[in-house]
Parts: C-alpha cells; sequence; structure tokens
C-alpha cells in the first residue's frame, strides 16, 4: 500500500489559477487526481486548467451564486468528492487609522463566510466519499498571520486567519463522527500574488528568506507535499490540526 497516493481521487482547488491555489492543484494532478479548479476570473481559470490538466469552474466564492455555482458545476459530473481545498481568499493592507470597515466586510466575506458555506453546500458529495479507513478531506488554507502578530498593518487578514483555523477546529470536531477530516494549512512565505509586492523585489525577498530559519521562500513542492500528505492514506488519522508551512518563521512568536 502506498501510504502517500491519492491517484483517483477527486479533488476541488478554490483560487486554484495562481499561487498557492496552483501549487497544491498541480500537485494533485501530477499524483493522479481529478482535479476540478476555480478563480473569479474566467480566461485566468480556464488558462490554467489548460496547462495543468484540470477542469476549470469560474466562481466568485464571496457570493452565494459563486458558491451555488461551483457545487453545481462539480455534481453534475461527479457523485462523490473526495478533497475540498478552499485555498480562494484575500489581504487588505492600509495603516491603522485609514484601515476601512470595507476591508473587514470583503475579507471576512471571502476569507470565512466563503469556506463555511462551501463546505456545507459540498457535505453531500463529501458524505458520500467518506468510509471510516479513507475519510473524506476538507484541507483549509489558513497563515501563519492568524498564528503570529504579522509586521505588516493587514489588521483583517490576521483576524479572518485566525478564525479559519479556529472554524477549522469547529468542523473537524463536528464532522469526525461522518469520517470527515478538516485541517487547515498555515503557510508562510511563498510566490504568490498576495507576496507578489514583497517577493518580486530580490532585496526584500532576500531579507524575508533570511528571517525564515530555514533560510529559505516556500516551494511548490512544499505547500502540495503537505496537502497530499494531509489527503492520502498517511494523513487519515489527522484532524482539527493547523499545520504551519513556513520553514519555522512562526516559531519566531
Amino acid at each position: 500500500m502506498n501510504l502517500f497516493s491519492v491517484e483517483g481521487k477527486t479533488v476541488v482547488v478554490t483560487g486554484g489559477s495562481r499561487g498557492i491555489g496552483r501549487m497544491i492543484a498541480e500537485g494533485f494532478v501530477q499524483a493522479g487526481a481529478k482535479v476540478y479548479i476555480s478563480s473569479r476570473k474566467a480566461a485566468e481559470v480556464e488558462k490554467t486548467a489548460a496547462e495543468l490538466g484540470c477542469v476549470a469552474v469560474p466562481a466568485d466564492l464571496s457570493t452565494p451564486q459563486g458558491v451555488a455555482a461551483l457545487h453545481e458545476a462539480v455534481s453534475a459530473a461527479e457523485d462523490r468528492l473526495d478533497v475540498l481545498v478552499n485555498n480562494a481568499g484575500a489581504t487588505w493592507g492600509a495603516p491603522l487609522e485609514d484601515y476601512p470597515e470595507s476591508a473587514f466586510d470583503k475579507l471576512w466575506g471571502v476569507n470565512v463566510k466563503g469556506v463555511f458555506f462551501l463546505t456545507r453546500r459540498f457535505l453531500p458529495l463529501l458524505r458520500a466519499a467518506a468510509t471510516p479507513g479513507d475519510p473524506a478531506r476538507v484541507i483549509n488554507i489558513g497563515s501563519i498571520d492568524g498564528i503570529r502578530v504579522p509586521g505588516l498593518d493587514s489588521f483583517a487578514y490576521s483576524s479572518t486567519k485566525a478564525a479559519v483555523h479556529m472554524l477549522t477546529r469547529h468542523l473537524a470536531h463536528r464532522l469526525a463522527g461522518e469520517s470527515i477530516t478538516v485541517n487547515a494549512i498555515a503557510p508562510g512565505p511563498f510566490d504568490s500574488k498576495m507576496m507578489a509586492f514583497a517577493l518580486d523585489d530580490p532585496a526584500t525577498r532576500d531579507r524575508i528568506a533570511s528571517d525564515v530559519p530555514l533560510g529559505r521562500i516556500g516551494r511548490p513542492e512544499d505547500m502540495a507535499g503537505t496537502a497530499i500528505f494531509l489527503a492520502s492514506r498517511a494523513g487519515s488519522y489527522l484532524t482539527g490540526a493547523v499545520i504551519p508551512v513556513d520553514g519555522g518563521l512562526s516559531t519566531h512568536g
């Protein structure tokens, strides 16, 4: 038995057209899973799907209509869902005195409500895939900024990612009896649109990498490997966990 096999599993990755979502989606495709990816921008998600060999579903998961559209597209083609990766998210930075209320409204809608309501919508398909020996899996993408105080003025982002971590634990407790595990990955610095403002500048990139105890920025295989572990037989007894994938950065406190 291959402890880390996900071959033949059906996987949904939200926000899968770029950044961390793309890293995870590509890892699952290469490991033999059937993957659906979603994103707000139709052209972008369709381009990525063509490159990776997966299925594109344009959907804005900050709205009930987008949640319904993604669910309907997957349920029309599948009678079960083995893995749901809730990766779609947004960030917002502004000085304390200028930080707008709209930032909290937007990020709460995308980062927290989107995770909750999409997971709930997919429960019938997750239940159809779930067995005691091979549970269905929900993997939420949080952030180390939800574990420790970030250096940036990203108040709504850090607050909502901390909420994702607690929501993960709450759902894990509620769904364990149905053979559905719920875990979260809390990434540190990876190449993504959210980090581009810093990592695209060589000097800033070097400074950020030097702050990481392992001395580098995260690589795609670091993120894909953690998600595949959680979705495989090797991760079947793990639920309610928040796993920092950050090169030790969160050990700074």
